[in-house]
């Protein structure tokens, strides 16, 4: 915990929170990047497509609330979208 200041304790906090939510958010983009991967390896594209657009859905918000940065989010989109692209080609 922080010092005996009053500010310092309402910051580390409030810092703590954020903490705590960003890795929510984050360990739920990690997760639907696996269900997505693990779809694509069997071939399923009806379920890869639906869990493609979730995982970009929650990408994009966590991109948006500053959680990843633009790029690595934009990054992580483009490669899931290839590994879609590349199962479609092959059907």
């Amino acid at each position: 915990m922080a010092s005996k200041v009053r500010s310092a304790e309402k910051r580390h906090r409030q810092s703590e929170e954020r903490r705590k939510r960003n890795k929510a958010v984050k360990s739920s983009v990690r997760t639907s990047a696996k269900k997505f991967v693990l779809l694509a390896r069997k071939k399923e594209t009806g379920e890869a497509e639906l869990a493609l657009k979730d995982m970009i859905k929650k990408i994009d918000s966590a991109a948006r609330k500053g959680i990843i940065k633009k790029n690595a989010a934009a990054r992580k989109k483009s490669r899931m979208q290839r590994l879609y692209n590349t199962l479609k080609a092959a059907q």
